[in-house]
């Protein structure tokens, strides 16, 4: 296998090479991948500008003629992840690297992000200081900040290159080590589950419990990235069953926080049909960042530093009704089996009796209107007086989840 050099050679040819020599250098082969629009590049390629363009339906000298910059970013993304995709897919590469500013950093992460988990995948780019997420995506890309512009090898790019020449090639090996050692030890059916640092004791002891009967549990952050993670994944088939215990995250999406997963979110293992146990952790929160970002509108609601960075604001009954309509209004669309876990003692840990969001009125509004959504419907409902981060509540909803995914085997 071989190390991807995926980018715009006409314009960081000379860049490209530089690297190439350091990588081939370290031992690996590398595949030089052109995406670049303007021609004359000081760099041969493997695969041409006119190939990457073809293979996303467009034709580079058409390109080139119309001059609209946006419209030929676009046609060389879709190629350059077709080509990928393909080179992938037929066992050619162990990796890939690329080096960017803004245009060319689009076109190479739209390749990185088609490429499945754990293939090494390293963005040098100027945009890497900034907002990564359009980047990123639901994708394991690693970045790295080039601190000067990507435009020759000087004091500076040469240790920033260089560097990440050895970590492709590094990562690379690795890769390939792993793929001819197989997998590591059992294979065992994955579970996805939700987490937030308010509901941490709860997933705790249901992975604890879930690993006791067999499964491998992967843990997602609800911030909003981790919850579109998850339901990529779902969507794709990699879960045998979803424990959804945090749903905090259409609380952002409703009330206007940053931690939004989108109008999407508790909607792919219901359609692909994969057994659920869900919960409503964490809704009694919306999340913003340090204190002086919090929205004006905002500013006389009940707030709670989290820490330096993150600003908490508690729910209203309002819009936990809002939270809770939604969250059962998905939940009757699932085309599986699922399991409503109703935490009467609270949905997070500062949302118990003597905490900063404790609010009885506030979690009735929320528990009233879910069960009203989902009533007369096939979603089980276990109403706990337990809080969510209660032991026997999180192990109850592990075991349940145990048995929706041994009905739809057995």
């Amino acid at each position: 296998m071989a190390v991807l050099l995926l980018g715009t050679f006409d314009t960081k040819g000379g860049e490209y090479a530089y690297v190439r020599d350091l990588v081939t250098a370290a031992g690996q082969e590398v595949v030089l991948v052109d995406a670049g629009v303007m021609g004359g590049a000081s760099l041969a390629a493997d695969i041409g500008p006119e190939a990457v363009a073809a293979a996303g339906g467009a034709d580079l000298e058409e390109l080139w003629r119309a001059g609209d910059r946006g419209a030929a970013l676009r046609a060389m993304a879709e190629g350059a992840a077709a080509v990928a995709r393909d080179l992938y897919a037929r066992g050619r590469i162990g990796g890939v690297l690329a080096l960017g500013g803004s245009g060319g950093s689009s076109i190479a992460a739209a390749a990185m992000r088609v490429l499945p988990v754990g293939l090494p995948k390293l963005l040098v780019s100027t945009m890497a200081g900034g907002d990564v997420s359009a980047y990123v995506g639901q994708s394991d890309v690693t970045l790295m900040y080039s601190v000067v512009d990507i435009a020759g090898i000087n004091s500076i790019s040469r240790q920033i290159l260089g560097n990440a020449a050895a970590a492709i090639a590094a990562m690379a090996a690795a890769y390939e080590q792993r793929r001819a050692a197989g997998p590591a030890g059992e294979d065992k059916p994955l579970v996805a589950a939700t987490m937030f640092g308010v509901t941490t004791a709860a997933v705790d002891a249901a992975r604890a419990r879930l690993e006791e009967l067999g499964y491998e549990v992967l843990v997602f952050h609800a911030t909003g990235s981790g919850g579109r993670a998850m339901e990529a994944l779902a969507a794709a088939g990699h879960f045998a069953g979803v424990l959804d215990l945090t749903t905090t995250e259409l609380a952002d999406e409703l009330v206007g926080g940053v931690l939004s997963a989108g109008p999407d979110r508790l909607t792919a293992a219901g359609a692909a049909g994969l057994p659920q146990v869900v919960s409503l952790g964490a809704v009694d929160m919306v999340n913003f960042g340090p204190m002086d970002t919090v929205p004006e509108r905002f500013r006389d609601r009940r707030l709670l530093v989290h820490n330096p960075t993150v600003t908490l604001m508690r729910t209203t009954p309002a819009e936990c009704a809002e939270i809770g309509r939604v969250i059962g209004e998905k939940l009757s669309a699932a085309r599986g089996p699922v399991a409503l876990f109703v935490p009467r003692g609270g949905v997070s840990a500062v949302d118990v009796p003597g905490g900063p969001f404790y609010d009885p009125e506030a979690d009735a509004a929320c528990f009233d209107a879910v069960l009203r959504a989902v009533a007369g419907g096939d979603v089980q409902v276990v109403e706990s007086e337990e809080a969510v981060n209660e032991p026997g509540f999180a192990v109850a909803a592990a075991e349940r989840l145990h048995e929706l995914i041994q009905k739809g085997t057995g």
